[in-house]
């Protein structure tokens, strides 16, 4: 079990960089466990939170990792340092987010780089999803999302929700650092590889009588890499100047407010009612696979703090009938339920949970009720397999099927079997490689997926 699998997410995949094992540093200089992080009351700590002006310095705050300087770090530190588009980006999406996910952190007691994780693991992309079926900020599987409570069906994706999934990967993080004795370093690379191959690796060590902390650990080169990344993105937010990196100025305070909005509600109206650009309104609220929010729950939006107030009252006023549109469909004989979603770009459970029918028998004559888009939106904002042409990408000195792959969000192996090329063979400049244009990699390139997919 893991959190982004152990099958390579499209954003981390495989490495170029050639594995190191361990350097002649950390030889003479093995990696301390992590100090545990200790809070103090909650009075204390609430003080301590206002005192802070930025995110970024209520973030270093609560760093509580180890220091690490060797060769690994250093190689993911100065990719960072090379790509100053990539950080810009990385705090240009990270800013709804961030205060969220520190109150999450403090919360659960986990050290504040953990906030960075989704840096690593999705750029900070709530739509993020990989070829191995990873999906949103923190990149669970399918599996592994319902596991840890992530509810996924024809309306909803939990794993996309901001809410519950910075819930279930701060949970799920800080169960495995209990399973290693609060080694935090083992825990992150067993939220990227799951568990169980840790523990083999530890025990091929322990057999070997070799040291077990994870620079010692002989694991798979995106493993080896995957902290490596985390602690060089912390180290660059830690001290900004050092390395010349402007930070955006990100307050600290509520980017969004939660609203109940009790039931069932067409997102074109709620977009309406909250006064927000489309695209605005689905990077606070990118669970949906569908035009309106999922009749069974949860029943909550994420608006942003400025418009939350009146988008309250016009919720408020807002007549049962206008929630959501609905087409009266008789049956005619010879339709049975597929047929009829189809007919009106519905699925069978959608019209069975607003029918309340509990098999697929329907009888003609009847009635059913089929909810419909308001303003005709197309049936899903986010399409995994959409595809919208092609680029063509010049190697510049230095790519790695990794670095282009992380660039427009596609996996290291799609990118070399579309262009028939081997991930051991080197990439050389001006060498030209084709992109298939996902809607992650749209999103990647600079361009936002409307809620018409």
């Amino acid at each position: 079990m893991s959190g982004c699998a152990q099958q390579s997410p499209s954003h981390i995949a495989i490495s170029e960089m050639p594995p190191t094992l361990q350097s002649p540093y950390e030889r003479l200089h093995p990696a301390k466990p992590a100090k545990r992080y200790e809070p103090a009351n909650d009075l204390v700590a609430a003080i301590k939170k206002a005192q802070h002006d930025t995110v970024w310095e209520r973030l270093v705050a609560l760093y509580s990792l180890p220091t690490i300087d060797n060769e690994r770090v250093e190689r993911q530190l100065q990719w960072y340092l090379s790509h100053p588009e990539y950080i810009e980006r990385i705090q240009q999406r990270a800013e709804p987010y961030l205060y969220f996910i520190l109150d999450e952190v403090e919360a659960k007691k986990i050290p504040g780089e953990m906030a960075l994780l989704p840096a690593v693991e999705s750029a900070f992309r709530p739509t993020a999803y990989s070829s191995s079926h990873a999906s949103g900020l923190w990149q669970f599987i399918p599996s592994t999302g319902r596991l840890f409570g992530l509810k996924q069906n024809w309306w909803y994706d939990g794993r996309r929700d901001i809410i519950a999934s910075t819930r279930a990967a701060t949970r799920y993080l800080k169960e495995l650092s209990e399973e290693f004795d609060n080694d935090w370093l083992l825990a992150l690379a067993s939220y990227n590889a799951g568990k169980g191959n840790i523990r083999k690796a530890i025990d091929h060590n322990k057999a070997q009588q070799r040291n077990t902390d994870y620079w010692s650990l002989n694991l798979r080169r995106e493993t080896m890499d995957y902290v490596p990344r985390l602690l060089a993105i912390a180290k660059i937010f830690a001290d900004p100047d050092q390395y010349d990196i402007a930070l955006h100025d990100i307050p600290n305070q509520p980017y969004f407010e939660v609203v109940n909005i009790k039931s069932q509600l067409d997102l074109s109206k709620a977009v309406e009612m909250a006064q927000t650009p489309i695209d605005d309104f689905l990077v606070l609220n990118p669970a949906f696979n569908r035009w309106s929010t999922d009749p069974d729950g949860p029943h909550r939006l994420l608006i942003p703090v400025d418009k939350a107030d009146q988008f309250k009252q016009k919720l408020d006023s807002l007549p049962e009938k206008e929630r959501m549109k609905w087409v009266r469909h008789k049956i005619q004989p010879g339709e049975n339920l597929s047929i009829i979603a189809q007919k009106h770009n519905s699925s069978i459970p959608a019209i069975k949970t607003s029918n309340h029918l509990s098999s697929n028998r329907i009888r003609a004559g009847k009635y059913l009720l089929i909810p419909v888009s308001q303003r005709g939106l197309n049936s899903r904002p986010f399409s995994k397999k959409q595809n919208s042409g092609r680029l063509v990408y010049t190697v510049k000195k230095g790519d790695t099927f990794w670095q282009i792959a992380r660039k427009f969000s596609v996996s290291s192996k799609d990118l070399a079997r579309w262009n028939q090329l081997s991930l051991n063979k080197p990439l050389y400049p001006g060498q030209k490689l084709i992109i298939k244009q996902t809607s992650a990699a749209a999103i990647a390139a600079g361009r936002t997926l409307p809620l018409g997919g």
